[in-house]
């Protein structure tokens, strides 16, 4: 009973340690692949470089993209994993216009 009583606090130590470190960041990487595998063509990104494209093209059995960037039109080819965030996501036609008609409305 006395080692018990011991061991307690450690228990109760890396109980919240894995509350604190652990479940954040596969809440956090769980979040991370949901987006690696929604990316889409026209999606616009920026990856872990630090450089913004637009996105031309994926290869799912290779798991690279393609982006393209700048006014010169560059194409880089990437590994997915090179990405780091969406910045903003391919809007389909109809989505365009109706915010077209709801930006009428209010002015």
């Amino acid at each position: 009973m006395d080692s018990l009583i011991r061991l307690a606090p450690w228990i109760v130590i890396i109980a919240f340690f894995y509350l604190l470190v652990f479940l954040p960041e596969s809440r956090r990487r769980k979040k991370y692949n949901t987006m690696l595998s929604n990316l889409k063509v026209n999606d616009q990104v920026i990856t872990k470089g630090g450089i913004i494209g637009k996105i031309i093209n994926i290869r799912e059995n290779e798991s690279f993209i393609t982006i393209q960037t700048g006014p010169d039109r560059i194409k880089i080819k990437l590994d997915k994993t090179g990405v780091l965030n969406v910045l903003s996501e391919n809007k389909t036609s109809e989505d365009s216009g109706e915010n077209k008609i709801e930006g009428k409305k209010e002015v």
